[in-house]
């Protein structure tokens, strides 16, 4: 793999559908948000349609209005602080994210879940590998959290790699200027993701590793 040029000093992982395999979870609660704050309910087998589509996409079609998407964001982190024990890791982060941090990569979360909530998920021994937090985010509000991580590892946005499962995350890294990584195990299918055109593509945690690593063989040399 050719090495990255500028090196990446910092990864910015978002959380959910990419750390955490918590997709599960938050599907088996969709029916209960559209009764709760009256948006369409989503029909049998569509789920797979709209997992194909951009988020802004999503949206429209559930016919959520934008002023209810802060309210259905600060409900869901707290039925979700309710049922971390039912969301685990995906396979292999724990080793990539021990990877990354021994190689000396430094690591940021930037999520619209709670910190309280991705902590316990993480774990003790994972959250400390975190250098980084901004948790709580708005739907469409990573961009500007992205740039608080920037200023606040005093890296440039060229130096840094934004991993996501979503097309909104592929989007606010391109705002900043940073570099989109799109993994397919989360949320989206890979198609939505490829429409956007994306720096990286990663099929697995150990791909990140890959790249990552080449990243750090470039730097020492």
């Amino acid at each position: 793999m050719p090495p990255l040029d500028p090196p990446i000093r910092l990864v910015i992982f978002d959380f959910d559908g990419t750390l955490s395999d918590s997709g599960h979870w938050f599907l088996g609660i969709v029916d209960h948000l559209a009764q709760r704050y009256r948006f369409r309910m989503v029909e049998a087998g569509e789920v797979e349609r709209l997992r194909a589509l951009p988020t802004r996409e999503v949206i429209r079609r559930l016919r959520i209005p934008a002023w209810k998407l802060p309210f259905i964001a600060r409900y869901v982190r707290s039925l979700f602080a309710l049922h971390t024990h039912e969301v685990q890791l995906f396979d292999g982060v724990t080793e990539m994210l021990a990877t990354l941090d021994q190689a000396g990569v430094r690591l940021a979360l930037v999520t619209s879940n709670a910190e309280i909530n991705a902590r316990r998920i993480l774990g003790e021994e994972n959250a400390r590998r975190i250098a980084i937090w901004e948790c709580a985010s708005s739907l469409y509000g990573k961009a500007p959290r992205f740039r608080r991580v920037l200023r606040a590892a005093g890296v440039r946005a060229s130096e840094v790699l934004a991993i996501g499962d979503e097309t909104r995350d592929i989007e606010a890294a391109r705002r900043c200027g940073i570099r989109s990584g799109a993994v397919h195990w989360g949320y989206a299918h890979r198609a939505a993701l490829d429409e956007l055109a994306p720096d990286y593509g990663f099929d697995t945690p150990d791909a990140v590793v890959r790249l990552l690593l080449s990243n750090t063989h470039h730097r020492s040399s």
